[in-house]
């Protein structure tokens, strides 16, 4: 089905098809959309060749492309990688279900009772690229969390893409939910994109995951509300009263772990006071083969480190590059975080109580941390199972995305006959 020409006409179809399902799905019970994901889940192993014969042209198509050696491992899937989706469509279906939970209540003067109650969003549009399990991923969480989605993978998944979403489909189908609650976007055409953003009415939230450019676009282009990070510009910064040892540790974790997670850490800020100390904590990421880009007391330290520019505090590298700088203690970190994060996530590795508390505090970025590494800035590693994405903005999610965030609520007022005098 790649080849369509009516655009909007589909996307107005699938539009619709999706708001009579997400409809639907609020009265669905935790019980059918466990099913539906279990089900799921059986139906990927049973499809494992199928898939494997799909991501076979994906990966054709891929190179092709000239995509990188890393986002083609990206759109690799093998048996393991498709046991490790199957299993996570389970792990969802463990989750406790928030559709329903009741926040908050309390009863008024005039014997009103007030409940402020978890109610599915509605309608998610997900729009992502190369990965195919995130088909899985974000239409589980979706579901889960009762509502409808429209996913639209990237052109490089395309038929992976589509044969993991016809699992999820006979899992619906399974559970007796609606087929039309998780849908793929069934074309290549970036135009399908373009339509999407501008469904409102239709499309309660968009959620991008990918590069800069898709991303950047979304934000620029959507009228829509969106959940994103634009850029993880993440910052570590190592203050006078840090445990050394403890400091090396995390900051190699944090750079080297994973280079291109959005969680990893792009600037080390060093507190000026333990200048003498530079050395041996930049030494473990240069050994294991970290280029270091640094002030000119870095570059004193150590002859492997490069100069840095003033682009180098603004940019996100997703490599094995990190540029390192000191700072007038803590307010100097507070203060150079101000004028370059992402907003995304911040670390202090200290001992003194009352800087950790400042820092913790004092920096506005969606998760800020003390003493751990900064790749720890993932959804099920706060323990909320699974996460859609990263959000940095200041409206209704920031940080992990997760099946809480994708529920808003609702009032709930009940009453013995009173009126308002």
């Amino acid at each position: 089905m790649d080849d369509i020409q009516n655009i909007p006409a589909l996307m107005a179809t699938i539009g619709a098809q999706a708001r009579a399902a997400a409809d639907q799905l609020t009265k669905a019970t935790t019980e059918q959309k466990n099913t539906a994901l279990k089900a799921s889940a059986a139906a990927l192993r049973a499809s494992v060749s199928e898939i494997l014969a799909a991501n076979i042209k994906d990966m054709a198509f891929g190179k092709e492309k000239g995509l990188s050696k890393a986002m083609l491992d990206r759109l690799s899937l093998d048996e393991p990688r498709i046991e490790s989706i199957a299993l996570g469509l389970e792990a969802i279906a463990a989750l406790p279900d928030p559709v329903g939970d009741i926040i908050a209540s309390w009863d008024r003067p005039n014997g009103l009772n007030i409940s402020r109650v978890r109610v599915p969003l509605g309608v998610i549009g997900v729009i992502y690229e190369s990965r195919p399990n995130v088909t899985a991923d974000a239409g589980a969480l979706c579901l889960k969390a009762g509502n409808a989605a429209i996913l639209r993978g990237g052109s490089e998944s395309f038929h992976s893409s589509h044969i993991i979403h016809r699992c999820l489909v006979k899992g619906l189908k399974a559970a007796g939910l609606p087929i039309h609650a998780l849908q793929m976007v069934p074309t290549r055409d970036r135009d399908a994109v373009g339509e999407m953003l501008t469904m409102t009415g239709v499309i309660d939230i968009i959620v991008p995951r990918g590069g800069r450019s898709l991303v950047g676009r979304v934000q620029a282009e959507s009228r829509v509300p969106v959940f994103a990070h634009l850029e993880g510009i993440c910052h570590l910064y190592v203050d006078t009263s840090a445990d050394l040892e403890k400091a090396k540790h995390i900051a190699l974790n944090a750079k080297m772990r994973n280079t291109s997670a959005c969680g990893a850490c792009e600037t080390m800020l060093i507190d000026q006071k333990i200048e003498n100390e530079i050395a041996g904590l930049i030494a473990p990421l240069l050994d294991a083969g970290c280029e270091i880009r640094g002030d000119s007391a870095v570059q004193a330290a150590d002859n492997r480190v490069l100069p840095a520019s003033e682009a180098d505090w603004d940019t996100e590298y997703l490599d094995a590059i990190l540029s390192v700088k000191l700072v007038d203690g803590v307010t100097g970190a507070v203060a150079h975080i101000a004028a370059h994060s992402s907003d995304h996530t911040e670390s202090i590795i200290a001992e003194d109580a009352d800087a950790a508390e400042y820092f913790l505090k004092t920096v506005d970025s969606a998760i800020v941390m003390h003493n751990a590494s900064t790749q720890f800035a993932d959804g099920g590693e706060f323990g909320m199972g699974a996460e859609i994405g990263i959000a940095t903005g200041r409206v209704h999610a920031r940080g992990p995305v997760g099946l809480e965030q994708l529920t808003i609520f609702k009032y709930q007022v009940r009453g013995n006959g009173q009126i308002r005098p």
